[in-house]
């Protein structure tokens, strides 16, 4: 076995425009509040790895064109459809009104083990704030909550983890029931 060199990786890749014009997968995600850019890059990244059909950024969270968020979310800005709204709870409703499930990554007092959940799709994951999570209005809005457990110290991982272990469960859902 061989690691293939970055060039090769890179020849099987179309131009980053052409990946918003391919078939997506009906995922939608809500990034609420999230302070550090380097965790919205690396959401970007993840939300590319699985086509997801967009990314809504809302609250303070960063938005491009930043060459510090370049830098973490790669050659992804451009390939991922995203849009900037200040309040998350307009394109909840939006998204709600469409037939999307609305699903939350928080602990709450009636969350799901996420590999337990009954995810139904179109489907819209969101993630908030790495410090106080997702924001009660939000959560009130949501078909289901869905946590990571934790059988450490620790009760959460960081937000960007959490995120990509999170939609990768989801993702490989949507294509066992497709």
């Amino acid at each position: 076995m061989n690691k293939l060199p970055y060039e090769e990786q890179v020849k099987k890749k179309l131009p980053a425009e052409e990946y918003k014009k391919i078939p997506r997968n009906p995922l939608y995600v809500i990034l609420d509040n999230i302070r550090s850019v380097h965790n919205v890059g690396a959401m970007f990244r993840t939300s590319d790895a699985v086509l997801v059909k967009k990314v809504y950024l809302t609250g303070f969270t960063a938005t491009p064109p930043r060459d510090d968020l370049a830098k973490t979310a790669l050659v992804t800005l451009n390939a991922v459809p995203w849009e900037y709204h200040k309040d998350p709870i307009e394109v909840v409703k939006k998204l709600k009104k469409e037939g999307v499930q609305i699903v939350s990554l928080e602990i709450t007092d009636d969350s799901i083990d996420y590999v337990e959940a009954e995810y139904k799709f179109p489907l819209c994951l969101i993630v908030g704030n790495e410090l106080t999570g997702i924001r009660d209005e939000l959560l009130e809005l949501s078909d289901i909550a869905v946590e990571i457990p934790m059988f450490g110290k620790a009760n959460s991982l960081n937000v960007a983890t959490s995120f990509g272990i999170s939609l990768y469960e989801i993702f490989n859902s949507y294509h066992k029931q497709s």
